[in-house]
């Protein structure tokens, strides 16, 4: 299984972007899937997770009502839609799959993603 991470860039402050991980090697639709993030020194964070069929999803709280994590099963996709982005954004972004316990625990994952670099100006 591999996970494809992309969308990253610089965008300045109150701006968006939109991440995408595409997944081979397997189908989404049997993955509940997450994204988390991470910055040099710092341990990585989840971000946002999102369950099987999508119906159900879960989100940090320093992004919650910003970030919208959704999938696309026929596509084998998942995306983050990032809306008024903060300079405490800035970071690697990777998407995970296949969570075997706690969704926003980043060991819980068997595949991960090379990660996308986000970058907010101030």
């Amino acid at each position: 299984v591999q996970l494809q991470a992309s969308g990253g860039g610089l965008v300045q402050e109150r701006g968006s972007l939109r991440l995408s991980c595409a997944v081979s090697g397997h189908a989404v639709r049997d993955y509940r899937m997450a994204w988390f993030r991470q910055t040099p020194g710092k341990e990585r964070e989840f971000v946002a997770g999102i369950t099987w069929g999508g119906g159900s999803t879960i989100y940090a709280d320093s992004v919650r009502g910003r970030f919208t994590v959704t999938r696309d099963n026929a596509k084998d996709t998942m995306y983050l839609q990032m809306n008024d982005l903060k300079p405490e954004d800035t970071a690697v972004y990777y998407c995970a799959a296949h969570a075997t316990m706690h969704i926003t625990t980043s060991t819980s994952y068997a595949y991960w993603g090379q990660g996308t670099l986000v970058t907010v100006s101030s």
